[in-house]
């Protein structure tokens, strides 16, 4: 208790009186808060939007009021080091730390249960109002950062000057940081690729969750979650699925010699004994099997069958390759072999 020997037990009573009447308001809000939700989902957003903010409220609010009954404790303005003229103390580090979570939370909920339901009102398009999310977010963060320095005491002037020193060394370290971070700056603005659409990378097709401003979180079915480097977007060619057709293809190599007719009606055969059997097959274009290329010894034929999705795709091509091995085998067909690039 002699951390609290300045306060009076007045002081204590009506502290815990005041905590408790906030931490009712707070019940009480989220008491209506239920009752009103339900009625249509851009209320819904509205309401979680409130207790959230009342939640975070509340919270703050019992740090406030702890700090402003408990000031005229000494180690609550204890001068922990000297910044220029002004003393800093853990009541300035408090309230700086106060400043920038708050306008952490506070932009947060404004985007996603305010901003949301204006961009869905308006038509805005997905990609471009989580940017417009993003940049609000980071300039907020910004200004708070400035404000909370300010408060204890940092010359922003000074800080500015002593990073833009130490950039020029950590610069040439961070090279791929640097350019991630640029990168994903011009995709935020340019937007080549947007939340939701669906892309493939290195063969792998997965779907975009979210982009930040140093790497791009791609979900997959099989992989699992990708995270992938905003520079690889800007420096590499990306196939953007979405809106496209997607085609399950198997390529096939055959001896130089063999059949070609042959070849292609076994093919026939096997893609149709697979399309009954595989859920997600589309019937329109209809499956195109082609005789596409000569190679050293072999000859090349290539099938594609639009299917619906992703998982569609990996299971047809898994069954037609099962089939159309039988197939050979029985009917005498030998497969090429792999071509062995020079020097191995």
């Amino acid at each position: 208790m002699l951390f609290f020997k300045n306060v009076t037990m007045q002081e204590i009573l009506l502290f815990l009186l005041f905590a408790g009447v906030i931490l009712a308001a707070k019940w009480t809000v989220n008491f209506f808060v239920k009752k009103r939700r339900g009625k249509s989902v851009q209320n819904d957003r509205i309401m979680q939007g409130v207790s959230s903010l009342v939640n975070w409220a509340a919270f703050y609010g019992i740090i406030i009021l702890f700090l402003f009954y408990f000031s005229k404790e000494k180690w609550l303005f204890y001068t922990l080091f000297t910044a220029g003229e002004v003393d800093v103390t853990l009541y300035l580090i408090i309230v700086a730390f106060l400043t920038v979570s708050l306008a952490s939370r506070i932009v947060k909920v404004f985007t996603k249960y305010v901003l949301t339901s204006v961009y869905e009102f308006y038509g805005v398009d997905r990609g471009l109002g989580y940017s417009f999310n993003r940049m609000i977010y980071y300039t907020v963060m910004i200004a708070a950062l400035a404000i909370s320095m300010t408060t204890v005491g940092l010359d922003l002037t000074a800080a500015a000057a002593i990073l833009g020193v130490l950039g020029i060394g950590i610069g040439f370290g961070m090279r791929n940081i640097a350019g991630n971070f640029i990168s994903g700056i011009i995709i935020l603005f340019e937007r080549p690729i947007e939340i939701g659409e669906v892309i493939e990378i290195n063969n792998k097709i997965g779907k975009i969750e979210s982009i930040r401003l140093r790497s791009t979180i791609v979900r997959t079915a099989k992989e699992g979650t990708l995270i992938v480097p905003n520079q690889y977007f800007i420096e590499q060619i990306i196939k953007n699925r979405t809106g496209s057709e997607m085609l399950a293809q198997v390529q096939i190599s055959v001896v130089y010699g063999t059949d070609t007719e042959k070849v292609d009606k076994l093919l026939r055969d096997a893609v149709d004994m697979v399309i009954p059997k595989t859920e997600g097959v589309l019937t329109a274009p209809a499956p195109d099997i082609r005789f596409v290329d000569f190679r050293s010894k072999a000859m090349d034929f290539l099938i594609e069958v639009p299917v619906a999705n992703f998982e569609a795709k990996q299971k047809f091509e898994s069954r037609l390759r099962h089939v159309i091995a039988e197939s050979f085998y029985l009917n005498g067909i030998e497969l090429a072999s792999a071509q062995l690039l020079p020097g191995e």
